[in-house]
């Protein structure tokens, strides 16, 4: 791997991991495009950039939640941090047990859909149009401070679909808030943060295999200073922006690539 590649893929992940694009289906569709050999924890790696991001962004957030979840177990104090604490712990379950699961079985699940650009091409087209659909027609009932138990677990079960690469962690989470009512910007702030603890564990389960070369650095850098400009972005575009610019790019991309395979 150059670096060349590296910042080509951290800016990719950067990008693509917190906007509802997908970033499994661009760091398989890039170097399948160009031919390129990346190792498999380089994926993970660069994962864990976008994670510092999303922990520096909501650093004074995560450090609130912490200490209201603590409060909320250990002095059995009531305060709504404490809650969203909790909520996020529990939403986090299902998509922690998928991963673990796929983690078990990597091989046959590589065969079968995260290899397989017609998967991938159609998986991005439907979340597409499911997007567009949902985005239009919910109307905005709730924020993030207003967030439910029934609504963040929901949002966590959805979660286990983006075991499909191309359906994407945070499009199908932002997805399925949209569809309970919850305003966009609030939708896009939860979804992040419940990404959190499933790429933390993760990145520790492959720690052991990550290859610390200058390349493999870049690459975390490269993707943490994307994602920390691209979550700034995002925050601010959904204050009056929709999410239909993002299910066009989906359904664009899908047909791209079910046209290389035809050809």
């Amino acid at each position: 791997m150059t670096v060349f590649q590296a910042i080509i893929l951290g800016t990719v992940q950067g990008l693509t991991e917190l906007l509802p694009i997908s970033s499994s289906a661009h760091l398989f569709l890039i170097p399948w495009i160009f031919n390129w050999s990346i190792p498999e924890a380089f994926d993970v790696a660069l994962h864990f950039g976008t994670l510092l991001a999303i922990g520096i962004f909501f650093f004074k957030d995560w450090i609130e939640l912490i200490k209201g979840g603590y409060k909320t177990a250990v002095k059995k104090e009531k305060n709504r941090n404490g809650t969203m604490f909790w909520y996020i712990v529990l939403a986090t379950i299902p998509g922690g047990i998928i991963g673990f699961l796929l983690d078990h079985f990597s091989e046959q699940y590589k065969e079968s859909f995260s290899e397989n650009p017609v998967v991938i091409a159609i998986a991005l087209i439907c979340m597409g149009l499911i997007l567009y659909i949902v985005d239009k027609k919910s109307k905005s009932t709730t924020n993030y401070e207003k967030l439910t138990l029934k609504q963040t677990f929901i949002i966590g079960i959805s979660q286990a679909l983006a075991f499909i690469p191309g359906v994407s962690r945070s499009g199908v989470t932002m997805t399925m808030g949209r569809a309970m009512g919850v305003d966009r910007e609030s939708t896009a702030k939860f979804s992040f943060m419940l990404s959190a603890p499933i790429v933390l564990g993760a990145t520790l389960l492959k720690f052991a295999d990550f290859e610390f070369t200058f390349e493999f650095l870049i690459g975390v850098l490269v993707s943490f200073l994307v994602g920390i400009l691209v979550i700034k972005f995002l925050m601010e575009y959904l204050k009056k922006g929709s999410f239909k610019a993002f299910a066009f790019y989906r359904v664009i991309v899908g047909l791209i690539v079910l046209g290389i395979v035809l050809i």
